[in-house]
């Protein structure tokens, strides 16, 4: 028999609440030596430990252990955070932006907040998923070109043969504008006509073009939502090619107090408790209490679940959607094949022109993340060979930074292209650095209007 625990709360007493009792955030840099402790009192509610979680994630911080404990009106969260070189948190304006994103998050019952975003405001956004494939995004982005269409930042993701991309577009006949409805129907159906032809009937491809009247949307966010509504999750969408790395998900019954309980054990990685946390809300489940922590280079997670309205998980159909969708969330973050960090000048065309020597060369991107910052155009490219292997060879890789000089582009290996034929492991290290980073980071954050950080 199901137990349901759900209850009406009326949203003027809700409110009610959180200006009686505010967030509290407490920063604890005395307790322990190598990370800085974020301590958060707060009234409870559906989303607010994904706003959290995200706050801190957008500001690129490492979290290594957290406990959660939240029964009733009133929930307690300890985070253990670093920064990507595994030091403390002690710059001042980063420490009282933290602490203002954290209680905002709550006060305006919001989970997408302003952060964490690509580009401007002012763009038009395109949403695509469709089956993944060799020379895909260089695809798109040609036929961008060819309508004048300006990419001004790009994020896109592949997973079990399937891929999303959020691309946010200027038009480039009126530089930094977005563009007018006649052209965002015209955009579209080249694409369609694009991706549609290399699919079969049984394919799913899907093409979408949004403009963002309310703001911003949270781009991982997003792109969980997108890749889950499209399925790859489901068994019947894997690779052929064999996985280098194993996460393991359980669900199991605690009756005596009324909680499914969900284990989750892969290995560490940044971003973690984020694809966890943002899936588990998606799927309209509350977390009561947690316990997130890693030995060596293995994450273990173990959360106490209840659905929505009360309910516990019961049936086995449940049971494997939550396996297969927390199995797929933490994986599609995964770092598959080489690290290329990408820096040029900024214009128009040069996506497309850098996909492009990818493609002719024999690369195909496994992820991608595309930023403009000032003059300069930066991007962040995972790449494995057509076939969808690790290995990839050194000698492409120097064939493309010849070809990418041409551009005026400068290309960065972070993991040494000479240990490429081992790059079958996760790349999981949290504390190592490079441009590519760094420049990234500086860009999310100068879009979330804080200018203030040290790097």
């Amino acid at each position: 028999m199901d137990m349901g625990y759900g209850a009406y709360v009326d949203p003027e007493l809700e409110s009610l609440v959180d200006r009686i009792h505010p967030p509290r955030v407490c920063i604890d840099n005395d307790s322990y030596q190598d990370c800085t402790l974020v301590k958060v009192d707060s009234a409870n509610k559906h989303g607010v430990l994904l706003g959290m979680v995200q706050v801190l994630t957008d500001l690129d911080l490492v979290i290594s252990k957290s406990y959660i404990c939240s029964d009733g009106p009133w929930f307690m969260n300890v985070f253990h955070v670093s920064d990507q070189l595994g030091n403390k948190i002690t710059d001042k304006n980063l420490i009282q932006y933290m602490q203002q994103s954290i209680c905002t998050s709550r006060i305006r019952g919001k989970t997408q907040l302003k952060t964490r975003t690509i580009g401007k405001e002012k763009h038009t956004t395109l949403e695509m998923t469709t089956t993944d494939r060799p020379g895909l995004l260089s695809e798109i982005s040609a036929v961008l070109t060819d309508l004048r269409c300006h990419v001004s930042a790009a994020v896109a993701w592949t997973h079990n043969t399937r891929a999303a991309c959020i691309i946010q577009l200027e038009d480039d006949s009126n530089h930094g504008s977005a563009m007018d409805p006649q052209r965002v129907d015209r955009v579209q159906a080249h694409l369609m006509t694009v991706v549609n032809a290399h699919y079969l009937n049984c394919d799913r491809p899907s093409a979408r073009l949004t403009f963002l009247a309310t703001g911003p949307t949270h781009t991982e966010r997003r792109l969980h939502q997108l890749m889950m509504d499209d399925e790859d999750c489901e068994v019947g969408t894997f690779g052929t090619h064999e996985k280098c790395y194993e996460t393991i998900v359980t669900v199991e019954d605690c009756k005596e107090k009324g909680y499914s309980v969900l284990n989750v054990t892969c290995p560490d990685r940044p971003k973690l408790l984020f694809d966890t946390i943002c899936t588990l809300t998606d799927m309209q489940y509350v977390v009561f209490h947690a316990t997130v922590n890693s030995k060596g280079s293995i994450a273990f997670q173990e959360y106490y679940i209840r659905q929505k309205d009360g309910r516990t998980v019961t049936s086995e159909t449940q049971r494997q959607a939550i396996t297969r969708c927390i199995t797929a969330a933490v994986e599609r973050r995964v770092s598959h094949g080489l690290r290329l960090d990408v820096k040029s000048r900024n214009r128009s065309g040069l996506l497309s022109d850098v996909t492009r020597v990818f493609r002719e060369n024999g690369l195909s991107i496994a992820r991608a993340e595309i930023g403009i910052h000032g003059e300069n155009a930066m991007g962040t490219f995972h790449v494995t060979d057509v076939a969808g292997r690790h290995n990839v060879d050194p000698v492409l890789i120097e064939l493309v930074k010849k070809e990418l000089e041409k551009f005026r582009g400068m290309v960065l290996v972070p993991n040494d292209v000479s240990s490429s034929s081992n790059n079958n492991e996760i790349d999981v290290d949290p504390t190592r650095s490079s441009l590519g980073t760094l420049l990234w980071s500086k860009i999310e954050r100068l879009s979330s209007k804080f200018h203030t950080l040290k790097l």
